[in-house]
């Protein structure tokens, strides 16, 4: 049996599967709900046992044997839940790492087009996502695949582009000392630019069920600038890496929103990039809805290091 986990700060999906990558068991938990990883596991296994093979992606930094997530306090060891569950091989990898692995077992209707482009299949793709934070991973062409490069990109600086996105850094600022991408792109950010725009406290999927359902101004207003800073970080992201191969967006948030709103925000803001703009239409752009590609990618790492 192979074992599988997307270890996020909101939700764990957990599978199990037989040697040819088949699910036979999975469950999603709130991670919340469990003081340590540890106790999630052995509720889920309940006694399973003769796994070969185990890999989790992580939402944190990892050095493929501990890990620590940034938004619990959850800490891993790779030996330690490998003794513990009899499993002989355990990996821990970034959660996005595991996303970029799972790119490739995504079905198409579970990925929809914002930008057709101009598909260079041996040039760099690179995935990002919104959820409870923002995760960033690169693809890069390799011996007729692709070497998966993992990152803590959602914490770069965040960057403003126009005058309103500057007042929003200078308020991030005051309350933080630094302003990250992640304050803004990611589900909490989206409540944090509500707040920024003077509404009361509300969770990201109010305001996002809001702005769609129109008649509030200000969750409108709070959608499109954060569009407009997921675009431009997508964009930005794409020149470093020259994703002639495809940007994919991924993450709950944006799975969530992103059919039902008008992307046009998005899209200005990823081809705004002054003497580099002509670059930008070529580089396709995709939306990815499949909530489950973190858990197929580590399943797919599980079932490689079983070979």
């Amino acid at each position: 049996m192979l074992l599988g986990g997307d270890l996020g700060g909101t939700k764990t999906l957990l599978a199990l599967a037989d040697a040819d990558g088949h699910i036979v068991r999975q469950r999603r938990y709130a991670s919340a709900d469990y003081p340590d990883f540890a106790d999630l596991l052995a509720d889920f296994l309940s006694g399973d046992s003769d796994i070969a093979a185990a890999c989790f992606g992580i939402a944190g930094p990892t050095d493929g044997q501990t890990a620590q997530l940034t938004y619990l306090p959850w800490q891993l060891s790779a030996a330690d839940l490998g003794r513990r569950y009899g499993i002989a091989r355990v990996a821990l990898i970034n959660d996005f790492a595991a996303a970029a692995h799972g790119l490739s077992h995504v079905a198409p209707e579970h990925l929809i087009a914002l930008q057709t482009g101009s598909p260079d299949a041996a040039a760099p793709r690179l995935v990002l996502g919104a959820g409870t934070g923002l995760g960033v991973a690169g693809l890069l062409p390799e011996n007729g695949g692709f070497r998966v490069v993992p990152g803590e990109g959602g914490h770069l600086g965040f960057a403003p582009q126009t005058p309103e996105q500057g007042e929003l850094w200078r308020w991030l600022l005051a309350q933080h000392g630094r302003a990250t991408t992640e304050d803004i792109v990611s589900g909490p950010g989206l409540a944090r630019v509500y707040a920024f725009l003077g509404g009361p406290p509300a969770t990201p999927e109010a305001i996002g069920n809001a702005a769609c359902r129109g008649g509030d101004a200000r969750a409108h207003a709070a959608l499109q600038l954060w569009l407009a800073c997921l675009g431009a970080f997508a964009g930005d992201l794409a020149l470093h890496w020259l994703a002639r191969g495809g940007v994919y967006l991924a993450g709950g948030i944006a799975a969530r929103l992103l059919p039902q709103v008008d992307c046009a925000p998005l899209l200005a803001a990823f081809h705004a990039k002054r003497e580099h703009a002509e670059l930008m239409p070529a580089m396709p752009l995709y939306l990815v809805t499949d909530a489950e590609i973190g858990l197929r990618g580590a399943l797919a790492l599980a079932a490689a290091n079983c070979r």
